[in-house]
């Protein structure tokens, strides 16, 4: 349940009783303040509330029930974008960001070569996977806690903030200076970990499972913000279908529809939607055109090479290319964004 106030700044002193009230039923209360207008979120049993009492209060224009089983994660509780900052880099709310690096750190050569390499092509972060969800156990499975450090060297070579995957409770003492813990696919419904995560003040990029519906992701979300981390970016990165040509399926639709559902930033990975190279381009441009808030693509230094997913992964050149084609479309975008609007002004 949502109450909305009619004042967007309303008097502390009026709102204080009603706050009381509520929490003195046994319902948590989530204060907003948007742009437009304030909101009061409601979290609990609240068919014990009384929607037209509220609705008399001087201060209330209107009380509304909401349906779906997320809250903290649903834009009707909080009807701004919610913009996310890294070490004073922004992502959400009209913030557009790159993020781009290696499946798996291999070598301190190759991920600081990697890292000096994005940056200089406009990355404004950088991935790297310490420890690899594979298929086949014998497969490799990263560096781990050596991976970490190297990433970390990167960073303090480059500036670049750093992205990589969590995927055991017990790896959390690992990542105290990481900078975004990432939540692959077939960890989204761990939900123990997001329980953990929950109680971290750090951002937190969570992934899409590979057959998880749209809800499913934003309940996986619901679970870290309900521990008090609302610091959440969701992620496409495509889904199993009976598609047999591409590694998956992008899920373009899920870029506008996450953002009539969720405040929250949503971004594409379109390295792990192809699975191959030569379609990483059209789709991070469908995606910036769909209106996704950031990306996150593979390159690597010598993709025939790599030890995880180089049929997928881009040159350090060709990424070059797409960085700063992916920019012009960006402008493109917002121009016409801008065009329609005053149109319709």
């Amino acid at each position: 349940m949502i109450v909305i106030l009619k004042q967007n700044n309303p008097d502390e002193k009026q709102v204080e009783p009603l706050l009381t009230w509520l929490e003195s039923l046994g319902i948590s209360t989530h204060f907003i303040v948007g742009t437009h207008q304030t909101v009061i979120g409601l979290i609990g049993d609240t068919s014990i509330v009384d929607i037209d009492l509220i609705k008399s209060l001087d201060i209330v224009q209107d009380v509304q029930r909401v349906q779906e089983p997320y809250k903290k994660a649903n834009r009707k509780f909080h009807t701004d974008d919610t913009v996310i900052d890294i070490n004073g880099i922004k992502i959400g709310g009209g913030n557009f960001q790159m993020i781009a690096g290696p499946c798996s750190v291999e070598s301190r050569e190759q991920i600081c070569t990697i890292a000096e390499s994005v940056k200089n092509s406009g990355a404004t972060m950088l991935r790297g996977g310490a420890f690899k969800p594979r298929t086949s156990p014998y497969s490799f499975q990263g560096m781990h806690a050596e991976g970490i450090e190297l990433l970390l060297e990167a960073k303090r070579l480059t500036g670049l903030p750093i992205v990589t995957e969590i995927m055991n409770i017990s790896h959390l003492p690992l990542f105290e200076e990481v900078d975004v813990i990432q939540v692959g696919a077939r960890n989204m419904q761990n939900f123990e970990l997001l329980k953990e995560l929950g109680k971290l003040q750090k951002p937190i990029l969570l992934k899409r499972g590979l057959a998880n519906t749209l809800e499913e992701l934003l309940m996986s979300a619901e679970y870290i913000m309900a521990g008090g981390n609302e610091n959440v970016i969701l992620c496409e990165r495509g889904i199993r279908t009976f598609e047999t040509a591409t590694r998956n399926t992008l899920d373009i639709s899920a870029i506008p529809v996450l953002h009539s559902k969720t405040h929250l930033p949503v971004i594409v990975d379109p390295s792990h939607s192809a699975g191959i190279s030569r379609l990483v381009r059209p789709l991070t441009l469908a995606a910036i055109a769909a209106g996704a808030d950031g990306l996150i693509i593979e390159v690597h230094n010598d993709p025939s090479r790599a030890l995880c997913d180089g049929p997928q992964s881009l040159t350090p050149r060709a990424f070059e290319h797409l960085a700063s084609e992916s920019r012009e479309v960006l402008q493109l975008m917002r121009k016409f964004e801008r065009d329609i609007y005053n149109a319709q002004r």
